[in-house]
């Protein structure tokens, strides 16, 4: 990495990414690497490049996921279809890594850029692959998006309409989201894996099993114990944690028996500690529907500021409901810096959160912001050896591409 875009080491420093993937599980996971120090490179088509690109509120080719998804790194734009492309490419494997890939089935081997292929470059390359259900089965070759695994997984069931019974969406694309963590601590691992032993390997990863095993801890309990009778522990439509005061929402929560007698001491109902219903965590969890209900309807009886003041005063375990808007305003959220504002040198200000993880010797850092399509090609071919004529010559062929005129502020 140009020692210009490098403000201080990360814990990944000085090892370098290549990202051919697009949309968010992987683009996310490599941002994740990019934020920890890794000199990540985008490689992109040379003509319409990610697809989140073009999503809404776009600015110079730059739309608000992208901008989030695809800070710290450097794009090269490249026709992987050619060979000059595919030469390019390759030259890169000999420096990198790791190699991350979400194309569809069949695709890495048409373009020359399997794991096999580039294990005879680099052999001890870490080489990602994320599908959406897998590299085998019935469902390998299907288009697949964040509801298709919400469908599949038992998410949507889990969220069902809690009077209705009707499977319903989570209103985030979780399935990318937990992939790209999962995909990050992976890459992560097998990286330390090489230093140990000096192999490289191949990383799989569906969509599918990253969600599954996402929700089963507490998705799946009354499935988990196979030789014992099967009853729901938390049945699916039991109503959520937002409960409705005189001038808004908040949630509540009490899962100890300390923390269950002191929101009776906070409701005022002394009696539910003696309830059958009620007197242990298995019991409260058995009969949800009815505590909840029960808790609701004294809540709705004064304000949120007056509920959470007696709540945090026993030590009982809740919080304000918070509009997206009211983010930028919590006094938690300020107090963690999690909300930084930067003015992107093409798409102009925006606000996003600085690396969750903070790492006390080796800090995570919002080092590049997020790249116009091909902005570094020329970059990175200089970093690789071509020289000005060869680059103009690639240039001229339609080999790469550079940013586009029209895509200047």
């Amino acid at each position: 990495m140009p020692e210009q875009d490098r403000k201080m080491a990360g814990p990944l420093s000085g090892y370098r990414i290549l990202d051919t993937t697009q949309m968010v599980s992987g683009p996310m996971a490599a941002m994740i690497l990019g934020d920890q120090g890794a000199d990540v490179i985008k490689i992109e088509s040379t003509t319409t490049g990610d697809l989140t690109r073009a999503l809404g509120g776009r600015r110079a080719g730059i739309s608000p996921v992208f901008a989030t998804t695809n800070r710290n790194k450097r794009s090269l734009a490249v026709n992987l279809k050619s060979d000059g492309g595919r030469t390019i490419v390759e030259r890169l494997v000999a420096t990198a890594d790791a190699f991350i890939q979400n194309f569809r089935p069949g695709t890495v081997e048409r373009l020359g850029v399997d794991y096999e292929s580039l294990r005879r470059i680099r052999d001890n390359l870490i080489y990602v692959s994320i599908s959406g259900f897998g590299e085998q089965g019935p469902y390998a070759d299907k288009r697949v998006y964040d509801p298709i695994i919400q469908a599949v997984s038992g998410l949507a069931d889990i969220q069902a309409d809690r009077t209705s019974g009707r499977p319903q969406m989570v209103r985030l694309i979780v399935s990318d989201k937990v992939t790209a963590l999962t995909a990050a601590q992976a890459i992560t691992a097998a990286l330390l894996h090489r230093c140990r032993s000096g192999e490289g390997q191949h990383v799989r990863l569906s969509m599918l099993d990253a969600v599954v095993s996402f929700l089963w801890p507490e998705g799946m309990a009354e499935y988990t114990m196979k030789d014992t009778e099967r009853r729901s522990e938390r049945p699916t439509q039991t109503r959520d944690l937002i409960f409705e005061t005189t001038d808004g929402y908040i949630t509540v929560g009490a899962v100890s028996d300390t923390e269950w007698a002191a929101l009776t001491r906070v409701l005022r109902k002394p009696e539910w500690q003696n309830d059958e219903r009620f007197r242990s965590p298995a019991a409260r969890i058995r009969n949800s529907q009815e505590r909840l209900e029960l808790t609701a309807a004294v809540l709705r009886g004064r304000s949120s500021a007056e509920w959470l003041e007696r709540l945090q005063a026993e030590q009982v375990p809740c919080a304000p409901v918070l509009r997206r808007a009211e983010l930028f305003d919590n006094a938690q959220i300020a107090a963690n810096g999690l909300i930084v504002e930067e003015e992107h040198p093409y798409a102009g200000r925006i606000r996003q959160t600085r690396p969750a993880a903070r790492f006390e010797a080796s800090p995570a850092e919002l080092r590049l912001p997020a790249p116009r399509l091909g902005e570094h090609t020329a970059e990175i071919l200089s970093e690789l050896g071509y020289d000005r004529r060869q680059i103009a010559e690639l240039l001229q062929d339609g080999i790469i591409a550079t940013p586009d005129e029209h895509d200047r502020p």
